[in-house]
This record gives C-alpha cells, sequence and structure tokens, in this order.
C-alpha cells in the first residue's frame, strides 16, 4: 500500500484527479472532483503495474452528493440538516458500527456474567467511552440515540435478572444506571467535532 500512496505523490495525480487520498492499513478512498472514472482506472492500471490487487467487491465510484458510502466504519454522503432542510456531505458512525457495539454490550451483560456490578458497569463504561472516542466526528445525535437506548435496556434487564424483580424496575435501579458513577450515556458526552465532512 504504501509504494501506491508514493506512486500517487510523485505522479502528481492529486492535481490531475483535483483529489485527495485517504487511506488507513490496506483500506483507501479517493476523493476526486470530476475524474472518478479515470481515477479508478489509473488505480487499477497501478496496483497491476505493482503487483497489487483491488478487491472488487468493495470497489466502487459513488457520486457523494447522492449516494453514501461506508469507510472506517463510518457511513459518508448526502445529509440533510433538521432545520431547514439545507444538505450537506457529512458523516456519522454506520449502520454496522452501531450494531457491532450494541452486540459487544449484550455480550457483556449476559446472564453468565457473574461480576461485581460496579465491576460490569466499570467494563461497559470502558467499552462505550473507547467508542465514543473513536466515533467522535460528524453526525452523532441518532446513533448515540440507538445505543443509549440498548444500553439502557439491557442494563435493566441484567440488573432485574440478577435481583430477581418482578415488572420493569425502572424506578428501582434508575440510580445504579444513572446515579454517580453511573452508566456513560453517550448523548451526554461533549460533542467537539463539525458536523460537516467534506
Amino acid at each position: 500500500m504504501n509504494r501506491f500512496l508514493k506512486h500517487w505523490r510523485l505522479s502528481g495525480r492529486r492535481e490531475a484527479f483535483h483529489g485527495q487520498i485517504i487511506s488507513y492499513a490496506d483500506d483507501f478512498v479517493i476523493l476526486s472532483r470530476g475524474h472518478a472514472e479515470d481515477a479508478l482506472t489509473w488505480t487499477k492500471a497501478v496496483m497491476t503495474k505493482l503487483g497489487l490487487t483491488l478487491n472488487e467487491t468493495k470497489t466502487s465510484v459513488k457520486n457523494a452528493r447522492l449516494e453514501s458510502f461506508d469507510f472506517l466504519g463510518y457511513t459518508l454522503g448526502p445529509r440533510h440538516f433538521r432545520n431547514g432542510g439545507r444538505w450537506y456531505l457529512g458523516a456519522a458512525p454506520s449502520k454496522k458500527s452501531v450494531l457491532r457495539i450494541k452486540r459487544k454490550v449484550s455480550e457483556l451483560l449476559t446472564p453468565g456474567n457473574k461480576g461485581a456490578w460496579l465491576e460490569v458497569q466499570a467494563r461497559l463504561n470502558r467499552l462505550l467511552r473507547g467508542w465514543s472516542a473513536y466515533f467522535s466526528y460528524g453526525s452523532l445525535a441518532t446513533a448515540h440515540q440507538a445505543v443509549d437506548r440498548h444500553v439502557f435496556d439491557r442494563v435493566l434487564a441484567f440488573l432485574r435478572r440478577r435481583h430477581k424483580t418482578p415488572g420493569r424496575g425502572v424506578r428501582r435501579f434508575s440510580d445504579q444506571i444513572y446515579g454517580n458513577p453511573g452508566v456513560l450515556v453517550l448523548n451526554r458526552v461533549r460533542k467537539v467535532s463539525p458536523t460537516c465532512a467534506l
């Protein structure tokens, strides 16, 4: 991959394609204004020359003003401001990323986990804090709300099972969930990044 990136720099592709290349490990995306097909053709030729291969199932050309695409756990593409309906090119945690953190929360809060609640809570908070640190860019409210709802439901079910509490048990366990120290609520995490991505 480093050889490809070096070839990109030395061959002046940034200027030729009016583009930027963003890469992480073996994944990359080329952002180009008006030269996407040319960039793809060039990329395939250079990859062949360097003895590298593209993953054809992950390789495509998208018009980011009209279509979304996933990259490094984010969905990037057209989004709309809530007020006024104006659109912009933005980023948000992808559906797969949200489902993945939900699954990890559920795995932690299984009936088989016999750890003390404060230890379980600390592990849960580390998990949520790490996820929110990575996904700290772009439009976060929808993803945060989905994860927060899932966490609340799973924690409540976990505590109800442990204490054999009938009914919902919301009132009984609200302090354990939201007290001090409590379970991290993503929607309360201070957002410091811009909404717009591109």
